[in-house]
C-alpha cells in the first residue's frame, strides 16, 4: 500500500457500508445521510439468508423443528437446533425453507454465515464471522472490537433484545459455533455433516437428516423434469432415484441431465448410472456413490468448453466466481483458431445442469461435493502445467483488476510495477468511479484473500504481496482489520521469500498502519522501526524519512507526545529535503496537533500555518482545510473568537464539498464553541446538533458524547438522528485526534 504521511487530526477514513461515511477525500458520487435526518429506531435490518429452493417431503422434519422452537419460546429461551447428515442430503435446503417461513415472527433480521467445513481455504474463523455479523447489525467498521472475545460479547449484547434468525451453515465443530450464538429471543440453526453433540449444554436440539424416501425422491425427480416421463415411466423413475440413494443433490443432477433431453427415456439414464457406479473409485469425494455417479454422468454430457470450465473452476482457490473468473481460467484457450464461447453462457450451461448454484447477479458457487468432483476431474483430465497456468491467469486477473481499482480510488499515487505470468492477463470491468471500485474489491475480498493465501504455495509469492498492496484502499476505507492483518502478514512473508527489500518495506509500513487501526500500537511501532532499518540499509532516504511520520503516529497513539513531537519535527525537515514537500507539510500538521495537545496553542498555530501554506502549494486543499481547523482551534484556545470563526468557516466550506463528514463535524463543534463563547446560544446549539449527528453517522462515540454534554448544558438532550442499535458499542481504542486518513496512509517508496 503506497502512501503519504498523515497530517493532523484526521481519521482513517473513506466510504463505509451502511450509514457510516468517514471524513476523507472522496472521489465519485457518494450519497450520505444529512445531519438533519430523522431519528431511526435502529440501524438497517440484515436480511442475509440466501433464497430458498423447493423443499420435497420434509414435513415431519419441519414439524419437529417447529415443536422445538415453540418449546424453547415457552420457556423464554432462544431456540437452537442442529441438522446433520450426508453431503447432498438437503440440510441447507431444509434450513432455508424453514427459516424463511419464520420472517414474520422474527422481524429484527436474518444473519447467515457459511462456516466453510469443506472450503478449500479451510473453516471460517469465528472472529471474522462475528465481524461480519456486527457490521450487519449496524456496528460501524471502526467500532468492531479487535479481540474475538470482545466481538462475541458485543454480539450477545446487541442481540439480547432482538428477535433474529441465524443460519450457521456447514459447521465443523461446536467450538466454532458457540461464539456465534446470539444472546436474545432468536432462532439459530446449524448445519453440519457431523452431529453437534458438543452443543448439548446450550440446549441444542439434534436432528439427523436421512435421504429422501423413494416416493419423495420420485416427486423431486418429477419436479425437476417438469414433464410426464415420471408418470409414464414410474418403474424406471423409482430405479433411478434408488441409484441416487435418495440424495436430493444426486436426484437433481440426474434429473437436470434428463430435463435437457426431453425425448430420452428414463431407463437410458438408469443404465448409464448403474454402469457409472463401477467407476467411482477414481473420484475421491466424500459422500454417497449416488452423488458421484450422477456428477460423473452429468460431466460427461457437457459440451467440451463447458466441461473444461467446470474442471478449471475446480482449481479456483476461492468459493465464488463469475464470468470474469471464468474468462480468466479459459483465456489459455485463446488463439486455438476456434471461436470461443462466452464464459457467461458456459456458466449458464453449468447452472442448467445443476452443477453450479446461482447466488447473485453473475455470481455462482459449487456445492462442496460438486467442487470436489470438479477438482478431481481437473486432476484427472488436465495436466499439472495446465492447472497451474489456469490458476496463475486467474490470480493475474484478480491482481490486474484490483490494481485498476486501486488507481481509480487513489489516482494521485504512483504504484510499483506489477509482475504477471505469461498471460494473457484479463481485467474485469467493474464500472466507473470510486464507489464501483470499492464495491468490486469488497465483493471479491474473500476470493482475493484466498488467492493471497494460495499464491506462495503455488510458486507465485510476488502475487501475494502485490495483491495485498492493491487491497490497501479497501482496507483504509472499509476497515476489514482481520483481512488487513492476514493479507499483510502473508504479503510480508512473500516479500521476504523473494528477498525484495522494497516490497518488504511496503508490507511493514502498510501492515503497521493496519496494526494501528487494530489498536496494536506497540506492534505497529516495531514494524515501522523495522522498515526504517531496511530503508537505511537500502539507502532509500525518502523511504526512511516517511517512517519518521509513521513512527510518530505510533508514539502519539501510545501517549508519548515528546517522542512523537521529535519524530514529526525530523520528518518535517527531512521529507522536503528528500523531495516530498507535501509529506513534509503533513508532518508539520502532525507536529501542530501534538503542540495543541501539550497546551501550546501559539506553537501549534505557527506549525499549522506553515503546514497549511505547504499543502496549498502542493495542491492539497483537503488537508489544507484540515490545517484550517487546527488554526481555528488554536485561536479558540487563545480567545481570538472572530479569527477562529474565519478559519473554521473557510475550512467547513472546503470539507463539505468533499463529503468529509468527520472533519465537517470537528469544524462544526469548534464553531459551536466559538458561538457559545460569543453568547450566541441558538447558533451554538445548531452547530453542536449537526456535529453530533455527523459524529454518530461516522461512528465516533467519544466526540459525540462530548458534544452531547455541551448540548445538555445548553438545554438540549442531543439525541436527534442517533441510532439506538449501537447500545453498548464503545470506540475500539482509536484516538480521534491521531488516526491516519485515507489520503495520507499510502506509503510511497522508490523503485
Amino acid at each position: 500500500m503506497r502512501g503519504q504521511e498523515r497530517g493532523g487530526h484526521n481519521e482513517l477514513s473513506g466510504v463505509v457500508h451502511g450509514a457510516s461515511v468517514q471524513a476523507a477525500v472522496v472521489h465519485g458520487d457518494v450519497h450520505i445521510r444529512s445531519g438533519t435526518a430523522a431519528p431511526q429506531p435502529r440501524s438497517p435490518l440484515p436480511w442475509q439468508l440466501p433464497p430458498a429452493v423447493h423443499l420435497t417431503d420434509r414435513t415431519a422434519e419441519v414439524e419437529r423443528l417447529e415443536r422445538h422452537r415453540a418449546l424453547a419460546a415457552g420457556r423464554g429461551h432462544p431456540a437452537l437446533a442442529a441438522v446433520s447428515g450426508l453431503g447432498g442430503v438437503g440440510k441447507t435446503t431444509l434450513a432455508l425453507s424453514w427459516l424463511h417461513r419464520l420472517r414474520p415472527d422474527y422481524p429484527d433480521g436474518q444473519l447467515y454465515a457459511d462456516l466453510g467445513a469443506q472450503s478449500p481455504a479451510g473453516p471460517a474463523d469465528p472472529a471474522e464471522v462475528l465481524s461480519g455479523f456486527l457490521r450487519g447489525l449496524g456496528v460501524p467498521p471502526q467500532q468492531v472490537p479487535y479481540a474475538g472475545a470482545e466481538r462475541a460479547a458485543l454480539y450477545r449484547s446487541l442481540t439480547a433484545e432482538r428477535a433474529l434468525v441465524v443460519l450457521l451453515d456447514d459447521a465443523v465443530t461446536a467450538a466454532q459455533v458457540r461464539p456465534l450464538l446470539p444472546g436474545g429471543p432468536s432462532v439459530t440453526l446449524v448445519t453440519s455433516r457431523r452431529r453437534m453433540s458438543g452443543l448439548a449444554l446450550e440446549g441444542c436440539y439434534q436432528m439427523h437428516l436421512e435421504p429422501l424416501a423413494p416416493e419423495a425422491a420420485v416427486e423431486l425427480l418429477a419436479l425437476t423434469l417438469a414433464d410426464d416421463r415420471v408418470a409414464t415411466q414410474a418403474d424406471d423413475a423409482r430405479a433411478l432415484v434408488g441409484l441416487c440413494a435418495g440424495l436430493p443433490l444426486a436426484v437433481r443432477v440426474a434429473g437436470a441431465r434428463l430435463a435437457a433431453r426431453p425425448h430420452r427415456q428414463i431407463n437410458t439414464m438408469v443404465q448409464a448410472l448403474a454402469a457409472e457406479h463401477g467407476r467411482l473409485d477414481a473420484l475421491a469425494i466424500d459422500g454417497d456413490h449416488g452423488v458421484r455417479a450422477a456428477l460423473d454422468l452429468s460431466y460427461r454430457g457437457l459440451p467440451d468448453e463447458a466441461a473444461r470450465l467446470y474442471r478449471l473452476l475446480g482449481v479456483h482457490p476461492g468459493t465464488e466466481f463469475g464470468s470474469g473468473a471464468a474468462a480468466a481460467l479459459l483465456a489459455g484457450d485463446a488463439g486455438t483458431g476456434t471461436e470461443q464461447s462466452d464464459p457467461g453462457d458456459l456458466l449458464d450451461v453449468l447452472h442448467d445442469a445443476n452443477l453450479v448454484t446461482d447466488v447473485g447477479e453473475d455470481r455462482y458457487r459449487f456445492h462442496d461435493l460438486v467442487r470436489l468432483h470438479a477438482a478431481a476431474r481437473a486432476a484427472q483430465d488436465e495436466t499439472a502445467g495446465a492447472r497451474a497456468a489456469a490458476v496463475r491467469r486467474l490470480a493475474d486477473s484478480y491482481l490486474a483488476t484490483a490494481t485498476r481499482a486501486e488507481e481509480t480510488i487513489d489516482p494521485r499515487h504512483p504504484l510499483r510495477e506489477r509482475s504477471f505470468g505469461p498471460g494473457p492477463v484479463l481485467t474485469e470491468d467493474f464500472g466507473e468511479g470510486v464507489q464501483a471500485a470499492l464495491d468490486w474489491l469488497e465483493r471479491e475480498l474473500p476470493q482475493l484473500m484466498a488467492v493471497i493465501r494460495h499464491a506462495r504455495t503455488a510458486g507465485a509469492p510476488e502475487v501475494a504481496w502485490q495483491l495485498a498492496d492493491a487491497l490497501g484502499p479497501l482496507f483504509i476505507r472499509r476497515k476489514h482489520y482481520d483481512h488487513w492483518h492476514a493479507a499483510y502478514t502473508e504479503g510480508l512473508a512473500a516479500a521476504r521469500e523473494l528477498c525484495d527489500t522494497m516490497a518488504e518495506c511496503r508490507m511493514l509500513t502498510s501492515g503497521g498502519l493496519g496494526e494501528l487501526g487494530r489498536g496494536h500500537h506497540e506492534r505497529a511501532l516495531e514494524m515501522f522501526e523495522e522498515a526504517a532499518r531496511l530503508f537505511a540499509e537500502y539507502g532509500d532516504e525518502l523511504g526512511h524519512a516517511r517512517t519518521l511520520n509513521y513512527r510518530g503516529l505510533a508514539h502519539q497513539r501510545l501517549g508519548r507526545l515528546d517522542e512523537a513531537a521529535d519524530l514529526f519535527a525530523r520528518a518535517a525537515v527531512e521529507l522536503p529535503r528528500c523531495g516530498d514537500r507535501r509529506a513534509g507539510g503533513l508532518a508539520r500538521l502532525n507536529a501542530a496537533d501534538v503542540e495543541l495537545a501539550r497546551g501550546r496553542p501559539e506553537q501549534a498555530a505557527t506549525d499549522g500555518a506553515e503546514a497549511r501554506a505547504t499543502l496549498l502549494a502542493a495542491d492539497d486543499p483537503y488537508n489544507a482545510a484540515r490545517a484550517g481547523i487546527l488554526l481555528g482551534r488554536a485561536c479558540l484556545r487563545r480567545e481570538r473568537l472572530d479569527e477562529a470563526e474565519r478559519w473554521l468557516s473557510g475550512a467547513l466550506t472546503v470539507l463539505r464539498g468533499v463529503a468529509a463528514d468527520y472533519e465537517v463535524a470537528r469544524a462544526l463543534e469548534s464553531l459551536g464553541e466559538a458561538a457559545e463563547q460569543h453568547g450566541r446560544r441558538a447558533l451554538a446549539r445548531d452547530h453542536y446538533q449537526e456535529a453530533l449527528d455527523l459524529y454518530v453517522a461516522v461512528g465516533r462515540p467519544e466526540p459525540a458524547e462530548g458534544v452531547r454534554a455541551r448540548l445538555r448544558v445548553l438545554g438540549e438532550d442531543g439525541t436527534s438522528g442517533e441510532s439506538t442499535s449501537g447500545t453498548g458499542v464503545l470506540d475500539a481504542g482509536v484516538s480521534d485526534a491521531s488516526f491516519p486518513d485515507e489520503s495520507t496512509t499510502h506509503e510511497e517508496t522508490t523503485g
